[in-house]
């Protein structure tokens, strides 16, 4: 049987014949070689286009057991190459332009190994290996001067409307280095938006975002097309390779996730069942919507056991009698999603999740686990992708997580509960269902403050990323507190006390970062954690309550709190709605928080004293004058048919009074409260 290992060692560099000068019409080639995990597996040579392998080897590297002929034989001989590692061949003079090829042979049959070729220093050709026997063919010559290809657009596939920053990711395979270029954009092939964008700097082998200095700021709700290109490099320089220069893609401009917290401070809480155990909801620990709201689409993720991994319930149309459910497992969730403590949607569409055991080969050794990257289309995920499921992604840096949040693009944040601390990891760009590189993988550890997670492993300390401020809010469970660091702050720099476990792109420390106490106290096991605007919700499991705050000044200030009655409540989301949702991990239920209208929050069971209370003139332009009986200190709030607060006013000693409503036409409600008698009562105005 194949063992799974989680070895990590550092870039070597193989010796060949020492390389001379080249003469005249010949050029540098030299071969990078990345390693899977299996690195004793591999063997490979480079050739001329007409020899075989074995005779006429110009360089070779790797297990010398496997050679030409030991294409999937299984022998797994120790020796060759190590696992996850980085090794540079000698450069040899080859003639320019001359046909070559890499003949590549694995062990096992499952292939693994990447090949990247240098030409005179420029990065040439990229190859992958698959399956037993792979042969990679290129010509041993430079790159075109220019060479530059529109990867993909970066906009995210929902927005609301507004300034949209027409942005894209552009790689430059070309040996000159890119410091200006004229980018194009049209919607729905109408008007062509040009600019030049200068100031870059972009040379071989590099991938960078380009935006195009005219946002685009649609002018209504629906879906549009948007076609990105580029011409003129560095003044006026055509591409090699016309056809990679353009990009296109769709983007749904719809509502926003309306803000209707304050309606929860003058209403009763109702909660109300969207799904159990009947929907294959098992023991659930968070839950979040796909970030194309119209779709109406609540994923939740369940804990389940350790042997078999976690699984997803999508619950399209949650609430409502269309409501459907769809379970799904991924072949390797055991590995990849193994007793779950967070799900958390990208913008563009991907969802992370984050594994709480300590190792993820189940071996009891090296702690070789951390957050996986998933796709949510529904033809991907969780379908057969090999013996590496449907992943599109996973770095191993972060035994035990405590939940997960979306930052931008593939960049999430977790809570590392085997180290205490916070952690940001970028995917950058996955590796595509069921493969195995991760040498593109960015981490950062923030160590200076430590995070005390549930010692049972049940309770997770989740997180949320306030994308308006760039602070990482975190629940810190142990300590009853919540907390916050600004993701923009500190230096990085100097290696981490904990792995890594795998070549990267980048992994360092950040040191001397800003951060805070939001709130500490009054709180017995917080766990959820949901923000809008200057709102801040979090659940506390052992009350069932969820908590609102104003976090407009700090430290945070408690507005009311809700009590749901759940048995173990856990993540938290505000829904396409803008309302409360919730797990109950205890329960195994997914949950909704309404409210019941016309009462406050704190008087329950009451009768309305008999409080007189006209508005007039009503409707109106939004200009009303009232009068009440109430001899005691009043507040007046209005709020509109969602429950959102548009006007608030408090400790008035008068009994009579105007108000001017800037607001749109409609249906609202006048509520005056006693404050000393804790009695209120309503009128429906409507402005015209």
């Amino acid at each position: 049987m194949k063992i799974y290992t989680a070895l990590f060692f550092f870039a070597a560099l193989l010796s060949f014949n020492a390389s001379s000068q080249c003469l005249s019409g010949q050029v540098e080639v030299q071969v990078e070689i990345h390693t899977d995990f299996y690195g004793y597996e591999g063997y490979w040579e480079l050739l001329a286009q007409d020899s075989i392998c074995g005779n006429g080897t110009i360089l070779w590297g790797g297990h010398t057991a496997v050679g030409c002929d030991g294409a999937g034989q299984q022998n797994q001989t120790p020796g060759g190459y190590g696992n996850f590692q980085t090794y540079f061949s000698d450069t040899v003079c080859l003639t320019d332009g001359e046909a070559h090829k890499i003949e590549y042979i694995d062990d096992w049959g499952d292939g693994g190994f990447e090949f990247y070729v240098h030409v005179n220093g420029y990065l040439t050709e990229h190859f992958e290996g698959s399956g037993a026997a792979h042969t990679f063919d290129f010509n041993a010559e430079e790159p075109p001067a220019y060479d530059l290809t529109m990867l993909h657009a970066h906009i995210a596939p929902y927005q609301a409307q507004g300034d949209i920053d027409i942005e894209a990711e552009v790689y430059n395979g070309g040996a000159e280095t890119i410091t200006s270029l004229e980018m194009h954009y049209s919607i729905d092939n109408g008007a062509t938006q040009s600019q030049i964008v200068s100031g870059l700097s972009i040379p071989n082998n590099t991938n960078e975002h380009i935006t195009h200095p005219t946002a685009w700021t649609p002018a209504a709700n629906g879906e549009y097309d948007v076609a990105i290109w580029y011409t003129n490099l560095n003044g006026s320089n055509p591409d090699a390779n016309p056809a990679d220069d353009e990009v296109e893609t769709t983007v749904t401009i719809g509502p926003p996730i309306p803000n209707l917290i304050d309606s929860y401070l003058v209403n009763l809480p109702l909660v109300v069942e969207i799904a159990n155990n009947s929907d294959q909801i098992n023991i659930p620990t968070d839950l979040d919507f796909h970030p194309t709201l119209t779709k109406n689409e609540l994923w939740v993720l369940n804990k389940d056991v350790e042997s078999t991994g976690s699984s997803t319930v999508t619950i399209t149309n949650p609430g409502e009698t269309s409501q459907t459910t769809w379970w799904r497992r991924d072949g390797n969730a055991w590995h990849f999603m193994s007793l779950s403590t967070g799900i958390a949607f990208s913008e563009n569409t991907n969802f992370a999740t984050s594994p709480g055991v300590y190792d993820a080969n189940h071996n009891g050794g090296t702690p070789f686990t951390g957050p996986a990257l998933w796709s949510s289309d529904p033809a991907i995920y969780a379908q057969n992708s090999g013996g590496n499921g449907s992943h599109l992604d996973m770095l191993h840096a972060s035994p035990e997580c405590q939940g997960i949040a979306s930052e931008s693009g593939n960049a999430f944040w977790v809570v590392d509960g085997y180290n205490r601390d916070i952690v940001r990891y970028d995917f950058v760009s996955d590796h595509g269902p069921g493969n195995t590189d991760h040498d593109d993988g960015e981490i950062l550890r923030f160590q200076e403050v430590l995070i005390t997670p549930d010692p049972l492993n049940k309770v997770p300390s989740h997180l949320i990323y306030d994308k308006e401020t760039d602070w990482v809010y975190v629940v810190d469970q142990g300590a009853g507190r919540i907390i916050r660091l600004d993701a923009t702050s500190g230096t990085v720099g100097g290696a981490p006390s904990f792995g890594p476990f795998e070549t990267l792109a980048q992994y360092a420390k950040v040191q001397g970062y800003d951060w805070e106490v939001v709130v500490d106290e009054n709180l017995d096991t917080p766990t959820g954690i949901e923000i809008i605007e200057d709102r801040l919700l979090v659940s506390d499991y052992a009350t069932g309550e969820v908590i609102i705050y104003d976090i407009s000044t700090m430290p945070a200030v408690e507005l009311t709190r809700l009590q749901t009655e759940a048995e173990g409540i856990m993540g938290i989301k505000l829904g396409p709605d803008g309302k409360i949702w919730y797990v109950d991990y205890d329960a195994s239920s997914v949950n909704r928080i309404d409210w019941v209208p016309d009462t406050t929050v704190g008087i329950s069971a009451f009768s309305k004293p008999n409080i007189s209370l006209n508005v007039w003139p009503n409707p109106s332009n939004g200009s009303f004058t009232y009068r009440h009986d109430v001899s005691s200190p009043v507040s007046i709030t209005v709020t509109d048919v969602a429950g959102k607060v548009v006007y608030q006013a408090g400790e008035i000693q008068e009994q009579s009074g105007t108000l001017t409503l800037n607001i749109k036409p409609g249906i609202y409600l006048f509520s005056l409260l006693d404050n000393h008698r804790s009695s209120v009562v309503h009128k429906q105005i409507i402005v015209q």
